[in-house]
């Protein structure tokens, strides 16, 4: 088996381009190398072709590498680092590729930065792997053939879509498959700002960035027959019988240091209606359940609950709070550890119900931390989310936002994932596959950063456990809304 490979490479004239050039043309497999470059007056690497294009991550480059590369298979490196093989590493991307006529194959890999070298386990593709984040690695293994038609099924021009598009095109004829084994490294030696990777997704600096996946996402769902259109179920208000309007909802375990800013910010909350708080707490042991029973011998408006179960993730006592008979018409989500931004957040949730006929409402919030300072990004409203296609790219990305509101009824009947990450998002999957969601694009809500709350930046496992739990959800979702279509 020879020359079965060409190989293209982001190029920016660094020295260690050499040594993966090197590194690569050493395998028999390899039978061409392209530099890609947005600078033509850059000096190319020896027996190396160099590509200019405008963006390395543009629909030019794709295209360039689909009317460049002529071997079986074609390998991209997506990021300008050092590359190292593994031990016959290409020719187990070959054989599988072989083996499994998948259209993409990717692996797990190492990373080196500074003097630490980590491994990076990547997941499974899914069908509803749509997010334009998922993590294939630093490198990607094309079956040539596939490659050239997802190209030809290609009209748009995208500068920052590209690669998002081309993955969704291969999907739709062939299978991406991931090999469990480590078999490349990247040595990164221009290190990154981890922390303001975070919220890079809602960054709005971003905003382009969005407009164009949501573009190439749109597409796909449309190729698959999974789009659904803006053709919603209007809610009438007032079908069944409520002892108060509006109900906060907060899920709690052991946030003795929070909870009582929550609570607080609730109770300081002004509307023209009644409303009470709701707190589930989940058996805490840190002195959580003392404070509780404290406010609610205090404020006849706030409902200690200690569930009977004991296996109840935070989706579970949201079931625990929406089944209890004092649960209000608008169910109104209030984690633990943040708190609403002033004394009208109740209020203005209500009215966005009741204007749009929405079963859902989603806010805006204010990335801040402890002390309430704000930090980077700041504002997270989802722009992204329209009334015309907001359902089709909440299968896109990662979350919907905060606070999250219901009508009681329909949370009811669909109920809350017993889990304790993702439980909101497919919730809103399902709500929006036949209902609005209403939006609130100011903020009304503060989401305090510490190092132990939930959103801390999490260990590689542990976002992978999430990510593949999201991912699931959206399979589900997505074959639900086919089934529609029949």
């Amino acid at each position: 088996m020879k020359n079965k490979i060409d190989v293209f490479l982001p190029f920016n004239g660094f020295e260690h381009t050499k040594k993966s050039v090197a590194e690569l043309a050493k395998d028999e497999l390899v039978n061409n190398i392209f530099l890609i470059t947005t600078d033509s007056k850059l000096y190319g690497i020896d027996n190396c072709t160099t590509l200019v294009s405008d963006s390395f991550i543009s629909s030019e480059t794709i295209n360039l590498i689909a009317q460049n590369s002529q071997s079986e298979f074609t390998l991209i490196l997506t990021k300008d680092d050092f590359l190292e093989m593994g031990q016959h590493a290409l020719l187990r991307f070959c054989n599988v590729a072989k083996n499994t006529a998948a259209g993409l194959v990717y692996s797990n890999y190492y990373e080196v930065k500074g003097e630490k070298r980590s491994s990076i386990p990547v997941i499974d593709y899914q069908f509803g792997s749509l997010r334009d984040d998922f993590n294939f690695g630093h490198l990607l293994f094309y079956k040539t053939d596939a490659l050239k038609d997802a190209v030809s099924k290609s009209s748009e021009n995208y500068k920052f879509a590209g690669f998002y598009n081309l993955r969704l095109k291969i999907s739709q004829n062939n299978e991406l498959v991931r090999i469990p084994e480590f078999l490349y490294k990247t040595i990164e030696l221009e290190p990154i700002d981890s922390s303001s990777q975070h919220f890079a997704y809602v960054d709005p600096k971003n905003r382009n960035v969005q407009i164009e996946m949501e573009k190439a996402v749109t597409e796909h769902l449309k190729d698959i027959d999974a789009y659904l259109p803006p053709n919603f179920k209007e809610v009438e208000f007032g079908n069944y019988s409520f002892k108060t309007a509006a109900s906060v909802v907060i899920p709690v375990f052991n946030r003795a240091n929070t909870i009582g800013d929550a609570v607080e910010s609730v109770i300081k909350q002004k509307a023209d209606f009644d409303y009470n708080l709701i707190v589930v707490d989940n058996h805490s042991t840190d002195g959580t359940t003392e404070k509780l029973k404290e406010f609610a011998e205090k404020y006849p408006n706030v409902i200690h609950i200690i569930p009977e179960r004991t296996d109840l993730g935070i989706g579970g006592c949201w079931n625990v709070a929406i089944d209890d008979e004092r649960c209000g018409e608008f169910a109104i989500q209030l984690d633990s550890d943040d708190i609403y931004a002033d004394e009208t957040t109740v209020q203005t949730i209500v009215n966005k119900f009741k204007e749009e006929k929405c079963a859902m409402v989603i806010g805006s919030y204010q990335i801040t931390n402890f002390d309430l300072q704000e930090i980077p990004p700041g504002l997270i409203d989802h722009k992204e989310w329209t009334p015309e296609n907001g359902r089709n790219n909440a299968l896109r990305i990662n979350g919907l936002g905060a606070p999250r509101a219901f009508y009681t009824p329909v949370l009811r009947e669909i109920k809350v994932p017993n889990v304790s990450y993702g439980e909101d998002y497919a919730v809103g999957l399902e709500i929006s596959r036949n209902y609005q969601i209403g939006r609130v694009y100011h903020s009304v809500y503060m989401c305090r950063r510490w190092d132990g709350n939930s959103d801390a930046l999490l260990d590689v496992e542990k976002a992978n456990a999430h990510n593949v739990y999201k991912d699931r959800v959206r399979t589900f979702e997505l074959i639900a809304r086919k089934r529609m279509k029949k």
